[in-house]
């Protein structure tokens, strides 16, 4: 543990650790109203531990190993803190059918009600953890007793799988990963055995009808799979797993960090939103990072928070947001998200490739043809898979079934932070159609690299329709001798759903129809992509 320990500090630029002597108490006992049992796993210094702060992380992934158990727990135990990590219902020993988010309220709020009794217990709990473990966290958000002092919520958000029923698109990659691996997360040599079926994986998600894949990919029914390839938010699957409206009542100060590629990014500014306009006491750290690419500026923001408001103390000063500007390469501080001085600027789409702040004339439509057989790939940008976030678009944009609009070389830098959006005047010879926006930085090599990006699903697109897109946000910055460059396309799969042109289910759904897309950018169709823009000299 010692060696993992100095390989943390220095892979996480950690400071020294108060101690190395950590000691980690197994399978404690958990009582749920219900009778259930959850275990839990104490880590404390061996020393003087006992009447520490509580760190509370409450995971669906287990509580040992070197990521599960040691990366998490151990950066806060050595720095002044107990550490107890619990496996939700169901899983990794604890009683009860893990049914993904369904219990978390009642059991998160029974965990606290138990910590709080303990006889080790220091007075005050931090609540942290990324993903589904920030999850939980805003799920009894609203009704935290006097002993949790902070929240560290990461890469997560309030609503969490709703993110992925979206009517404007099925997000189909991550769903059905994170359902196919927590699925099967318990065999025996349960990592070795997802690498070996990541091309298994990859196949099924081709499979027709899609309500096969898991079956594809696993050999049996996942259910949670299942539910979301039904794609409707108000099936009563999903009742009470929305916590949005906790957010506003929550009690205690709030760090917010998350990832400019992460897939829950929206739905984590839109929480720091409502905390900012609830006038709760919030901070947001957002960096260049996807969702599972974090690096030690979360660690190195988070303990010291969680250490001073457990002790009843104010935490090292900082303004409320900090983003990192890509393309600057910088941290910089604002008061609020979105950041003001950013005016919304339209970047009209023209004939020939161009994309200008001028409206377009008269021009005739560029065209290409979506072939669901053969679906535009996903490329880097807001995945979970090797090769996510920013990574050269060179090849992807040679593929005829994808259009790019690129600007002029620019004679000063353009800054972008804020909120992206398109509205891009399409047609198609099927009334079913995708439309997918790309928003890219060109170098003066001629390399493009993916910034932010979007889809939204037509039901109409035989008749000429204003398809708005909403974007991932962004902090970037274009350099001087840059370019902008935006890509339209009906697609980025698997990251997104092949829409099969029939409007069919896509769970059902058994026939591919290519069609025929139209991109208008005329004056009276003036299709562009709106950047939240601040000009620099």
């Amino acid at each position: 543990m010692k060696l993992l320990s100095h390989v943390l500090q220095r892979l996480l630029k950690l400071d020294p650790p108060l101690t190395r002597d950590i000691v980690v108490h197994s399978d404690l006992r958990v009582p749920m109203p219900d009778g259930v049992e959850l275990l839990a796993d104490r880590w404390a210094p061996r020393t003087g531990g006992d009447g520490l702060p509580i760190v509370l992380l409450r995971s669906p992934y287990g509580r040992k190993g070197l990521f599960f158990g040691g990366a998490m727990a151990l950066p806060w135990a050595e720095r002044g803190f107990q550490v107890v990590i619990q496996s939700t219902r169901g899983t990794f020993g604890s009683g009860g059918v893990f049914d993904p988010m369904r219990q978390e309220r009642e059991d998160g709020l029974a965990t606290l009600d138990w910590v709080v009794k303990q006889p080790w217990f220091g007075g005050s709990i931090v609540l942290a953890g990324a993903s589904y473990l920030g999850y939980v966290q805003w799920a009894v958000a609203d009704r935290l007793p006097p002993a949790v002092k902070a929240m560290v919520p990461q890469v997560t958000e309030s609503a969490l799988t709703l993110e992925f029923l979206r009517e404007d698109g099925l997000s189909l990659e991550t769903p059905f990963g994170w359902g196919v691996q927590v699925n099967g997360q318990e065999r025996r040599f349960a990592l070795l055995r997802q690498l070996v079926q990541s091309r298994r994986k990859s196949r099924a998600l081709f499979a027709l009808p899609l309500g096969g894949s898991d079956v594809a990919a696993t050999g049996h029914r996942v259910d949670y799979v299942q539910d979301v390839l039904a794609h409707d938010a108000a099936a009563p699957r999903w009742a009470g797993l929305d916590h949005r409206e906790r957010v506003a009542q929550v009690s205690v100060p709030v760090s917010s960090i998350g990832g400019w590629y992460d897939i829950f990014l929206p739905g984590q500014l839109r929480d720091f939103q409502i905390l900012q306009e609830a006038g709760r006491p919030a901070r947001l750290t957002v960096g260049p990072w996807t969702h599972l690419g974090m690096d030690g500026t979360v660690m190195r923001e988070a303990i010291p928070f969680g250490l001073a408001h457990a002790h009843g103390r104010q935490p090292p000063e900082r303004a409320p947001v900090r983003l990192y500007v890509m393309g600057q390469g910088a941290w910089r501080d604002f008061d609020s998200w979105p950041p003001p001085g950013h005016a919304p600027q339209r970047f009209h789409l023209q004939p020939g490739g161009v994309l200008a702040a001028q409206p377009p004339g008269e021009s005739p439509p560029d065209r290409y043809r979506y072939d669901p057989a053969d679906p535009t790939p996903a490329v880097g940008g807001v995945r979970m898979v090797r090769g996510a976030g920013r990574v050269d678009n060179t090849k992807l944009e040679n593929r005829p079934d994808v259009l790019t609009y690129t600007t002029a070389v620019l004679d000063q830098d353009v800054e972008v932070i804020g909120e992206v959006s398109a509205e891009i005047w399409f047609r198609s010879s099927l009334p079913y159609a995708d439309v997918f926006v790309r928003l890219c930085d060109v170098d003066p090599r001629g390399r493009s690299y993916n910034i932010c990006d979007g889809l939204v699903s037509l039901t109409d697109a035989g008749e000429i329709t204003p398809a708005k897109v909403t974007l991932w946000p962004t902090a970037y910055r274009f350099k001087r001798g840059h370019r902008i460059r935006v890509q339209v396309s009906s697609g980025a799969f698997p990251r997104y759903a092949r829409n099969p042109g029939t409007g069919e289910p896509h769970a059902t759904a058994t026939t591919l129809r290519s069609a025929d897309q139209e991109i208008y950018h005329d004056s009276q169709h003036p299709s562009a992509v709106i950047l939240p823009v601040r000009h620099l000299t």
